[in-house]
């Protein structure tokens, strides 16, 4: 057996393993959100159930209220994407072109994230509930976008400084001014990176689960604080909280499925220094 097939094979078995890794899970969770409540602990397993039953998705998003924590995420992490999208563009370019703030501006950006969130999130809820923010989708929205912010400009920053100035400086010798090369040249150019860092602002924002905790109670709450109500003394509710991650996994699929030729570039171009 010569060495490429044994590499071949190498690859292949660490593919299929990766594979089952990945898989298994979610197949055993949607198993799980169909069977009946008797086949939960039943031995052996039930690896489909003979009766699918669709009581435990009604159960979840109405009696548990996951419908309404689903609409919040939404609204808020798509609001919160937007914002720290188009803000972290901005400075990411004003950081690359301009020096903004000296060498160490940057650093000091992403070292924002070196905070543990249980340092700040007393005084955030204190200072919510002064200002009248608390269990509000606006308060929500600030937050997750202050959360988000210093990887979109790390992001775009890496980005934007691998882009060439060339490009703009024509335009500028051209007859635009510096916001039109901004928006006619730097910004079509930079459209993947700027996809790739919406997409991971999204993912954090969807499954950001200590802020939305502590922020929220009854009004404002999302999608991964529902969970909690699917634990209590007597059992957990298995077949519930199954229905319910399924449901959560929807909007990040179709996100990635839509975006997934600019996710790829924008990631791989943008790690790149030109």
């Amino acid at each position: 057996m010569s060495l490429i097939t044994r590499a071949n094979i190498a690859r292949t078995l660490l593919l299929g393993f990766f594979l089952l890794f990945t898989f298994v899970p979610l197949y055993w969770m949607f198993i799980t959100s169909i069977k009946p409540s008797d086949d939960y602990l039943a031995v052996p397993p039930v690896w489909f159930p003979a009766e699918p039953t669709m009581l435990h998705y009604t159960a979840a998003l109405f009696a548990y209220r996951g419908l309404d924590g689903l609409i919040n995420s939404v609204i808020i992490s798509a609001a919160a994407t937007l914002l720290s999208t188009v803000l972290g563009t901005l400075m990411a370019y004003s950081l690359a072109r301009f020096n903004t703030g000296g060498q160490h501006l940057s650093f000091w950006v992403l070292s924002q994230r070196f905070l543990p969130p249980i340092a700040i999130v007393l005084p955030i809820f204190l200072i919510y509930r002064a200002v009248g923010l608390h269990d509000t989708h606006f308060g929500l929205i600030i937050a997750y976008t202050v959360f988000t912010l210093p990887v979109t400009v790390w992001m775009m920053f890496a980005y934007f400084r691998q882009m060439p100035k060339s490009l703009e400086e024509a335009a500028l010798v051209d007859g635009c001014t510096r916001w039109q090369s901004l928006w006619r040249v730097a910004i079509p150019l930079a459209m993947p990176g700027i996809v790739a860092a919406a997409v991971f602002a999204f993912i954090a924002c969807w499954t950001e689960f200590f802020f939305a905790l502590i922020l929220t109670s009854q009004t404002a709450f999302t999608l991964p604080t529902v969970f909690r109500a699917f634990l209590g003394f007597q059992g957990a509710q298995y077949g519930e909280a199954s229905a319910l991650a399924m449901v959560s996994l929807v909007p990040s699929i179709i996100l990635g499925i839509l975006v997934q030729r600019h996710l790829v570039r924008g990631l791989t171009l943008g790690a790149v220094r030109g």
